[in-house]
């Protein structure tokens, strides 16, 4: 379906990432977010705070972030679609909940500006150093959905995407944004809402009994919510169809399987990725978020001294994109991996490439976006 015209604010505009991410919750058809401020994400808070009560939405301050990650799934139980906002710490706070909204197969969208840690940190300063915790954070096997916007544009886009994937995939997504996306004001144009695609949660309709469980031929379960008329048991230990608890063996590898499946049997459909003059090149740089422009420019610097620089821009995070890196690998000499962190998806590059070519890092403690100057010396070291 399309979206609801009262509530896209349509036009060109100039607002930073965090208000565009805004814009995008409301457009996708988001009307329940809880949410506790944290530098460098309280924008986002503080627009949904003014904005969601003028088109039909409801935001809860919450004590902290794990009521916030406890209470959007309440919300979404309701039948709405959920999100919340954080950043560094709280994210960390939240692994818990995300685990259980892993578990049981619940559609909502975590948005993580991201910023310089550990701990405390750098509050105020950009970071890219949550994308293994986005991955792994939670204890036990999972499969998680994770795009990183380089710009505002892409903050308002992106989290319209979000939402598509987690009702279609009826799973947690992420949005990595970053502190300097947050907070880049650029134009933003937000399209007329019958230009804008939404996908909308499957209920079920059929007889009762209900099993909430129960996968369709994809493979996915429909769900209810409260109000329809049927029994629902929610938690987050093993499980058969019924949504009971079966402590065994045999229904763990059944839940499992599925729960993998949904998104491993999807992985070429999920990924998103663009390529920038990769006709020629045989030194290739890889990046994501806000660290791609900078990666983009050292591009440019390469190829006006004669050197066939490409450059690969992650969108689709996790998954991580490996058929293409490995199809990548096989035709260059190099790949580089530029990111705000000390190699947390270097790791996942070159372990799909390394067969093939050599692979480097071009990697910050962050507090800074990198030079282009920086990215360039990375390559001219590679290419000796």
């Amino acid at each position: 379906m399309k979206a609801d015209p009262k509530r896209v604010l349509t036009g060109n505009h100039f607002i930073n990432g965090n208000h565009s991410a805004t814009e995008g919750a409301i457009a996708a058809g988001c009307t329940f977010a809880a949410g506790y401020p944290i530098t460098p994400s309280t924008e986002i808070v503080e627009r949904i705070a003014a904005r969601f009560p003028r088109v039909g939405g409801v935001f809860i301050q919450m004590e902290d972030e794990i009521a916030s990650s406890i209470c959007l799934q309440g919300g979404a139980w309701a039948g709405h679609k959920s999100m919340t906002v954080t950043s560094g710490p709280g994210f960390s706070l939240m692994m818990e909940h995300i685990g259980l909204a892993a578990i049981t197969e619940l559609p909502c969208v975590f948005i993580n500006v991201q910023r310089t840690g550990p701990s405390t940190g750098l509050p105020t300063k950009v970071g890219q150093a949550d994308m293994m915790q986005a991955r792994w954070g939670s204890h036990g096997d999972y499969e998680v959905i994770a795009l990183a916007p380089s710009s505002p544009q892409d903050c308002f886009d992106f989290t319209i995407d979000c939402f598509n994937l987690a009702e279609e995939y009826r799973t947690p997504v992420f949005l990595m944004s970053d502190e300097m996306v947050g907070h880049m004001t650029e134009k933003v144009v937000i399209p007329e809402a019958d230009q804008i695609d939404l996908l909308e949660r499957k209920f079920y309709t059929g007889p009762k009994p209900y099993l909430p469980y129960k996968p369709e031929a994809n493979g996915i379960p429909l769900m209810s919510k409260a109000g329809m008329g049927h029994h629902y048991h929610i938690t987050g230990l093993t499980h058969d169809d019924r949504g009971y608890p079966v402590l065994t063996k045999e229904v763990q590898e059944t839940m499992m399987e599925r729960l993998m499946g949904k998104i491993n049997d999807n992985r070429e459909k999920l990924m998103r990725v663009e390529e920038y003059m990769m006709e020629d090149a045989d030194i290739v740089l890889v990046s994501y978020g806000i660290s791609f422009r900078m990666a983009y420019k050292a591009m440019e610097m390469a190829r006006e001294k004669g050197m066939k620089v490409g450059l690969l821009r992650m969108i689709t995070c996790w998954p991580f994109p490996e058929s293409k890196i490995r199809e990548i690998a096989q035709k260059v000499n190099s790949m580089i991996m530029v990111e705000l962190n000390y190699g947390q998806m270097y790791i996942e590059m070159d372990r799909f490439a390394n067969a093939y070519c050599k692979t480097g890092l071009v990697g910050s403690p962050c507090g800074e976006v990198h030079e282009p100057e920086e990215i360039f010396a990375g390559i001219q070291e590679i290419a000796k």
